[in-house]
C-alpha cells in the first residue's frame, strides 16, 4: 500500500473519531506541532496550551479536510494560523497591561525578552546562539517567522509553505529572502 493509501484511510479513520487513530495523530505530530508554535511565539507555557488547542481544532475541523494536501500541511496551518491569531492577541494584552502599568522602574519587562549585551563573549557559545535567534525570531513579524521556522526549521518543501500559509510559491521565496535579510538585521543589531 503507497503512502498515500495509507494517509487516506487514516484520515478515514479520523474522520470516523477513532479514538486510537486520535492518539497516533498526537503521537505523531505533538512535538512538530509544539515546535512550530514554540518558535513562532517563544514563550513555552504559551506554547504547551497552544498545542493542545492545535489538536482541538484538527479533531473539531477533521471534516472539512478535503485531501488537496498533505495532512501535514494541513496540521501546519493550522498551527501557524493559530500562532499569528495568539501573537496577536498577546501583543494587544501586552500593549494593555504597558498602558495600564507603565514603565516599571527596574525595568523588568524588558529585562525578560532583551538579551544580554553585557557578555558578547557568549554569543558563540551554542546554547547562547540558539537564544540569540531564539530572541532575533520573535521581533520578525508573523510572516516572516512562519517561513523561516518552516523552511530553515521544519525543512518543508516551497510548494508545502506555500498550501501551509496559502500563497503562491513564489511569494513563499521571496518573503523567505526577506525574512532571512530581518533576521540577519535583527542579530548584527543586538550584537554590534
Amino acid at each position: 500500500m503507497s503512502q498515500y493509501e495509507e494517509e487516506k484511510q487514516f484520515i478515514q479513520r479520523l474522520k470516523r473519531r477513532d479514538e486510537a487513530a486520535f492518539a497516533e495523530l498526537i503521537s505523531s505530530y505533538q512535538n512538530r506541532v509544539f515546535g512550530v508554535v514554540f518558535r513562532m511565539l517563544g514563550d513555552r507555557g504559551e506554547a504547551e496550551d497552544l498545542a493542545q488547542e492545535v489538536f482541538i481544532s484538527v479533531f473539531k475541523h477533521i471534516d472539512s479536510f478535503r485531501g488537496d494536501s498533505k495532512l501535514s500541511t494541513w496540521i501546519y496551518r493550522i498551527a501557524t494560523n493559530h500562532s499569528k491569531n495568539r501573537i496577536k492577541y498577546l501583543a494587544r494584552r501586552f500593549h494593555q497591561k504597558k498602558k495600564t502599568l507603565g514603565r516599571q522602574e527596574d525595568g523588568s519587562y524588558v529585562q525578560a525578552i532583551a538579551p544580554n549585551k553585557s557578555q558578547p563573549d557568549k554569543i558563540f557559545d551554542g546554547n547562547e546562539l540558539e537564544r540569540v535567534i531564539k530572541v532575533a525570531l520573535t521581533k520578525l513579524n508573523p510572516e516572516h517567522r512562519e517561513v523561516i521556522i518552516l523552511r530553515d526549521i521544519e525543512n518543508l518543501s516551497y510548494d508545502e509553505i506555500a498550501k501551509v500559509s496559502g500563497v503562491a510559491e513564489g511569494t513563499v521565496k521571496s518573503r523567505l529572502f526577506r525574512a532571512r535579510a530581518a533576521l540577519k538585521r535583527q542579530i548584527k543589531e543586538e550584537y554590534h
